[in-house]
């Protein structure tokens, strides 16, 4: 089976062609230091046989944080607590890059305690707080954030890191007409809008160097009246490469439009499997593709085809850390139905199956 096969993102070679998608775990501390539920997770994740992890997002600046309970990269005292899961995970052979994030408007004052930055003052939803809108002191502060939560994962010892500029965070909000009214450098045309996402990537790149692995994961499109389309979005994969990026995830859709529930038999899969079609025409970076993917049969079918290098998952590897090893072993598909009860309600405690069925 090519799922099964070796596979490799710029420097890193990976053992199959199975990656577990980013997952806010909710599992860190008020500091944002992973607790040992978080660590046992990827442990059994990497003891599961799945080719690469990738971690749940990262806040890179305190006003970056999304929710409680978010781990954090925003200061190197982060760091031996960091390392604690990235040792973990290879110790079991496993790999792990971390993504690496800022909230933007997409958090709250009680989260971060003062008013959520963002490039326009535009309210994320009809009734919605409107965020302050970010003067070129803080985005240049931001963009260096990024660049030194890059470094403190790779002296973590993670293997690679993955830049979220998808499900309308910050960046995902630069890149898009619908959150950027903007008009300076940053935001008065569809090349300006990209500037912040381009600045970022090379300031990773400035800290780690030219061989640890970036990765993004991109809202190729918002699905949102006056958002990024398509095109907004295949455009920024033409330039992906030149901004020092060794591989694109495609996924889309602005907060909670990028989920999707009940994907009960094979014709609901990979509903970004035509965008990521498209995005193949647009670049020679290995491609990840996410979105309800859950059976043998389409993972297989889609590495076939040539449209995607590597098939990303979430929710399934929440319910079946030893998927891989199942798949290999015969099962026919993820037993997860994409009932979207994985995260964890008012008063509980991080992310698990709560589906017994």
């Amino acid at each position: 089976m090519k799922l099964f096969e070796p596979g490799r993102i710029g420097s890193l070679e990976l053992r199959n062609r199975l990656v577990r998608s980013a997952t806010a775990e909710q599992m860190a501390d008020e500091a944002g230091r992973p607790e040992p539920p978080m660590i046992e997770m990827y442990t059994a994740l990497a003891r599961g046989g799945v080719g690469l992890i990738i971690t749940g997002h990262a806040y890179v600046h305190p006003t970056g944080k999304a929710h409680p309970a978010m781990t954090g990269v925003y200061d190197d005292a982060l760091i031996p607590a960091l390392q604690a899961l990235s040792e973990a995970v290879h110790r079991e052979g496993g790999k792990v890059v971390m993504q690496i994030n800022h909230a933007g408007r997409q958090t709250s004052a009680e989260v971060i305690g003062q008013r959520p930055l963002a490039p326009s003052p535009v309210a994320r939803a009809k009734g919605s707080p409107r965020p302050q809108e970010m003067t070129e002191g803080q985005i240049e502060e931001i963009i260096r954030a990024f660049g030194l939560a890059a470094g403190r994962a790779q002296a973590a010892g993670f293997d690679g890191v993955q830049i979220h500029a998808a499900h309308g965070y910050l960046i995902n909000q630069f890149n898009s007409p619908a959150a950027n009214w903007r008009r300076d450098r940053w935001g008065k045309n569809a090349a300006s809008r990209l500037r912040f996402f381009e600045q970022v990537a090379a300031a990773v790149r400035d800290e780690v160097g030219d061989d640890y692995p970036v990765l993004t994961k991109l809202g190729i499109q918002d699905f949102v009246r006056d958002g990024m389309t398509l095109y907004d979005g295949l455009e920024i994969v033409r330039h992906l490469a030149e901004w020092g990026i060794d591989a694109v995830e495609i996924s889309g859709g602005i907060g909670s439009a990028n989920v999707r529930k009940n994907i009960l038999r094979p014709g609901d899969e990979a509903y970004f499997l035509s965008q990521a079609r498209m995005a193949r025409r647009a670049t020679d970076l290995p491609i990840l593709v996410v979105g309800g993917i859950r059976s043998r049969e389409v993972m297989e079918r889609i590495l076939e085809e040539g449209t995607a290098d590597f098939i990303s998952m979430s929710r399934p590897f929440i319910r079946e850390p030893d998927l891989p090893k199942r798949l290999q072993a015969g099962q026919d598909k993820a037993t997860c139905v994409s009932c979207n009860s994985c995260w964890p309600p008012p008063g509980e405690y991080g992310i698990k199956c709560r589906n017994e069925g």
